[in-house]
């Protein structure tokens, strides 16, 4: 595994304190790591993928706000600069992505293109 000196995303402070408010979640499995990353589905190409997951050896590792995280190498190239917020209104309710890298996104905010 190696380990990033720099976080390639941001998370906002509404973010951070979501991700940490599931962390301390009595069923939270510490040895997880939050991973953030892409696959390939929805309405413009990929879907981001977030959520805790155990280290691969394809990972590279980095700290967000005391958050250990992780990213698949290869997924740099989509992701690096990226800002995931998180919205808690009744409308609208979860995270959501603002990507510098993506050609063409979804009105749903999850999926896009490069």
């Amino acid at each position: 595994m190696e380990t990033l000196m720099e976080a390639p995303v941001t998370l906002t402070a509404g973010a951070i304190a979501e991700i940490k408010r599931l962390m301390n979640e009595e069923a939270f499995d510490a040895e997880n790591l939050l991973r953030v990353g892409v696959k390939g589905g929805g309405c413009s190409g990929m879907t981001y993928v977030l959520g805790f997951d155990k280290l691969t050896d394809k990972d590279e590792q980095f700290e967000i706000a005391g958050i250990p995280c992780t990213m698949e190498k290869s997924h740099g190239i989509y992701l690096t600069g990226m800002e995931v917020e998180w919205e808690g209104g009744l409308n609208s309710r979860g995270f959501t992505f603002k990507n510098p890298n993506a050609s063409k996104t979804c009105g749903c905010g999850t999926s896009f293109a490069v």
